[in-house]
Order: structure tokens, then C-alpha cells, then sequence
């Protein structure tokens, strides 16, 4: 009977389509109030964790957790989209549906995993001419199991001797991110697991395979929960010079050095995200070594959506690499180059020196709910700086600041240290209508949140307080949206 009603909703909410928060006029579908413009956002219901991120023949494929019964967690499948801009998407049907049938709530349900294309058919799983694509995922409570594509992932096939990993009742296991081992010639799963159901022993298992399909346990890390993800990255863009990244699901991650069977830590925890929602990063696998770039995209965990029809969000593509500090080496993201294909015109000022009183706000004439921002500040004799966003005609909006004194960048709620380089600090801001991006100093730095913004605050203001502000550069894009004309009901 449970079922029978969230399936009822489901439909009456497809025929009746979505609602604005602001306006009971009907809207066009991708074009809600609250509907981000260049995020990633299914049409209807939850969405949570990106997963089975693979690229294969110039699409890149993004299936994530979905509730296709409600705006609620639960009733996982897998949702589904491809782009080949990795910023314009198509929503494709659902690709994985719970297993054995599972009308439950959360058993048999298709929880988060990964993708891979097995370009050696080592499974043997290919027909055609088509490599076949690979999806790792837990079925909750019945183990983890393997589907594939043969048809550049239109539809799927769950493998006929799944558990490849059975299920264990005494452990909470599940995640699993496979990758090439390229040093060891060898295929290895990372998982997350609590053995023997001991909250102290809540870690990452390694397993490795040289077929995809029978997997052996090597050795287990504790201190990490939910949704693992491992890559290896050149230190300042030098080959010769790597190491591995083992990410944590609330994107903290480690920095060592990994054999295939065991990861070595070589740095302590640190977080790759100050904001207040960001969780389940993940990076696409086989992406061309012609490109080179390590691309992750994580879920805005917590943000909410008032009266939407859809519930969730992505943040936007990112590119990972390290780069050696005087505190050692650390992870920055920025986001990816494909990101000016969204530019509408802008404006761009330079040289412009900020005295505290004097009304010249530089940005006074943009006017925009979807901003690319970037700017670059002198600190000169400046007490604090920073914009308000999504400013009405009432002067109230969402403030970002930073305070020269105290080094710290905050917006939202949220804060994290940023040191100045050479009396200099680099701002790029990502304005959606439910979410802002903060990444400081090319990304050392980044900051995620969502929010529900002022309804009709459309405007940017730059401000300084106690001293001078040097402008050497600030461009103000607005962006275009990402969903097609076709798309719009």
C-alpha cells in the first residue's frame, strides 16, 4: 500500500508538473525559481550521491541516487544523464532499478558505487562491437554487484552471477569505486566498511581482481565513512612526481603513497571543502590521457528547495590536482575550462581603487541571479571586503567576506582560513539560484553551500570597509542556462 501511494504521487506530480516557490502561476519545467541554471538537477524527486562516473566515446555519463517515488530519501535506482561538454546534459531513462524485484524502502535497493569501461574484455561480457561499459553498486543488504552496457549505456544488464562481493550481516559494506592499477597491472575496489559492526573499525577495504569479477581482500584503513574514492595525481602537474588521494564521503581526504594493496598515509586528514554542502565527491574514470585531467563532481548534501519539484543538486565539474605549499602538498579544485561555454556578455574592471565611504560600487549596473565571478584584490590598507550577492531593492542579500585581520573567508555560515599571496587574494564565485561556490587562490580554498536567496535580488554589490581596496581585475559574467529549449514544458 506504501508503495502504491509514492507511485500515485509520482505520477499525479509528472501531470500536474512543478510549482514555483514564489508564484502559483505554472512554470516551465528547468525554469523554477529555485531551479539552479548551471548545476546539475534531475526534472522531479530526490537525488543524492553522483556515482558510475565513466566517459566512453565522447560522452561523459553521471548516473546518481534517485527516488523516483518522492522528494525524499529512499527507493534507491540509479538516475542517469550523459554530456559532452561535461555542462550541457540530457536526462536518459533510469539505468538500475533495486534488486530481486525489492519493493522495500531500502533493501535490494541500488545504493552508491562506480563505472569503468573494460576496455580488454577481461570480463568477457562484451557482444558487439561496443566496449562494455561497467557499473559497480551495492545492493543494500544483498552484497555488491556488477551491470553492463553493451550499447554505450542505453540499457543495462545485471550480471547473472551477482553478489561479486556477498553480503556480510555482521559489516555495513558498500561503495565500491574500482580503478586500474596500473603499477601493479591489476584492477582494485575500494570499499567502505564497519567489520564486525564495530564503530571503531569503520574504514576503507582494498580489494584487487584481475577479471572485475572475483575480488580479494588486502588490507583495510580506518577512519573513514561512506562513499571512498582514490586517484593519483601529479605534484605541481610534474609526471615524475605523484601521489595517491584517498577521499573521505565528506571530501576530507589523505595523501600517501599506494602499492596496489595498501595505502601508506604520508599527511594527516584535511578537508577539501569548508561549505555546508558538499558530500560524495567522485571522478570520472577513462578519460582520455590526451585530455589529462582529473575531473570530480560531488552531491550539495542538506540544500533545500522550498515547494520544487525536485530535491537535490551537483556541484559543478571541478578539476583535482596537487600543488606544493611551504605547509606541504595539498589538494586544489577549480572549476573546469568548459565553464566559459555559459558566459553570457560581461564586464570586466580593471585598476579600479575602492575608498571606504564613497559610493562607487564598480558592479552597480549588473544585474543577475546566474553570476560567473572572478576577481583579483590588493589588500592596500583594506579592514574587510567582499560582495552581496543576490542584492534587492531593499539592500538585503547573501554577504561574503573577508576579514584581513583575522584571514578569514566567510559566507553562509561557513569560514575557512585564507592566507594572502603577496598581499593579494584570488576570488572565483559560482552564483546559482540555490547554491554559491567560493574557490579561493586558484582553489586552494573552496567553499560549497546552498541557499534559498531574497525573491527578487538580482543585483552584485563590492564592498570595503576600514581602508582601500585595490581592484587589479574583477570580471562579471552572467551564465546561460544549461537546459535546452527542447527540455522546457
Amino acid at each position: 500500500m506504501k508503495n502504491t501511494i509514492f507511485l500515485l504521487t509520482f505520477f499525479i506530480a509528472s501531470f500536474l508538473g512543478p510549482v514555483s516557490a514564489f508564484s502559483a502561476k505554472p512554470v516551465k519545467t528547468y525554469n523554477e525559481s529555485l531551479r539552479p541554471q548551471y548545476h546539475f538537477t534531475p526534472e522531479i524527486n530526490w537525488m543524492n550521491d553522483p556515482n558510475g562516473l565513466v566517459f566512453y566515446k565522447g560522452e561523459y555519463h553521471l548516473f546518481y541516487q534517485y527516488n523516483p517515488f518522492g522528494n525524499e530519501w529512499g527507493y534507491m535506482h540509479w538516475g542517469h544523464a550523459v554530456s559532452t561538454d561535461l555542462v550541457h546534459w540530457e536526462q536518459l531513462p533510469i539505468a538500475l532499478f533495486p534488486d530481486n524485484d525489492s519493493k522495500d524502502k531500502e533493501i535490494g535497493t541500488a545504493f552508491s558505487g562506480s563505472g569503468m569501461v573494460d576496455e580488454n574484455n577481461v570480463t568477457g561480457l562484451q557482444k558487439g562491437k561496443e566496449k562494455t561499459i561497467l557499473l559497480f553498486y551495492t545492493s543494500q543488504k544483498c552484497g555488491q554487484r556488477l551491470a553492463y552496457s553493451n550499447d554505450k549505456g542505453r540499457t543495462w544488464i545485471k550480471y547473472e552471477k551477482n553478489p561479486i562481493i556477498h553480503f556480510d550481516e555482521t559489516d555495513d559494506a558498500r561503495d565500491p569505486k574500482v580503478i586500474w592499477h596500473e603499477a601493479s597491472k591489476q584492477f582494485v575496489m575500494v570499499l567502505y566498511r564497519k567489520p564486525n559492526n564495530d564503530d571503531k573499525q569503520k574504514g576503507i577495504s582494498f580489494y584487487t581482481s584481475k577479471n572485475l569479477i572475483d575480488w580479494q581482500f588486502k588490507s583495510h584503513l580506518v577512519g573513514f565513512f561512506e562513499c571512498p574514492d582514490l586517484v593519483e595525481l601529479p605534484v605541481n602537474h610534474r609526471s615524475d612526481d605523484k601521489k595517491w588521494v584517498l577521499f573521505n564521503g565528506d571530501g576530507s581526504y589523505l595523501i600517501g603513497t599506494f602499492n596496489g594493496e595498501k595505502f601508506t598515509a604520508e599527511s594527516v586528514k584535511m578537508l577539501s571543502d569548508y561549505g555546508a554542502n558538499y558530500y560524495a565527491a567522485q571522478t570520472w574514470s577513462n578519460i582520455p590521457e590526451t585530455d589529462g585531467r582529473t575531473i570530480q563532481i560531488a552531491w550539495m548534501k542538506g540544500g533545500e528547495y522550498p515547494k520544487m519539484p525536485f530535491k537535490g543538486q551537483m556541484t559543478f565539474p571541478c578539476e583535482i590536482s596537487l600543488k606544493k605549499f611551504t605547509e606541504g602538498i595539498r589538494l586544489v579544485r577549480q572549476p573546469i575550462k568548459e565553464i566559459s561555454l555559459l558566459h553570457e556578455k560581461g564586464e570586466v574592471y580593471e585598476n579600479r581603487n575602492l575608498i571606504p565611504g564613497i559610493k562607487k560600487n564598480p558592479t552597480h549596473g549588473v544585474k543577475n541571479d546566474c553570476m560567473h565571478i572572478i576577481g583579483n584584490f590588493k589588500l592596500k590598507t583594506v579592514d574587510k571586503f567582499g560582495f552581496v550577492l543576490r542584492l534587492d531593492k531593499k539592500n538585503n542579500g547573501t554577504e561574503l567576506m573577508y576579514d584581513v585581520k583575522t584571514k578569514v573567508l566567510s559566507c553562509l555560515g561557513s569560514s575557512a582560513i585564507v592566507e594572502p599571496v603577496d598581499g593579494k587574494i584570488k576570488l572565483e564565485i559560482l552564483l546559482d539560484r540555490s547554491s554559491v561556490e567560493i574557490f579561493a587562490n586558484d582553489g586552494k580554498v573552496v567553499m560549497s553551500s546552498c541557499f534559498v536567496p531574497n525573491e527578487n535580488g538580482d543585483g552584485l554589490y563590492l564592498f570595503n570597509i576600514g581602508g582601500e581596496l585595490m581592484v587589479e581585475k574583477l570580471e562579471v559574467y552572467p551564465m546561460k542556462a544549461i537546459w535546452t529549449k527542447e527540455k522546457e514544458k
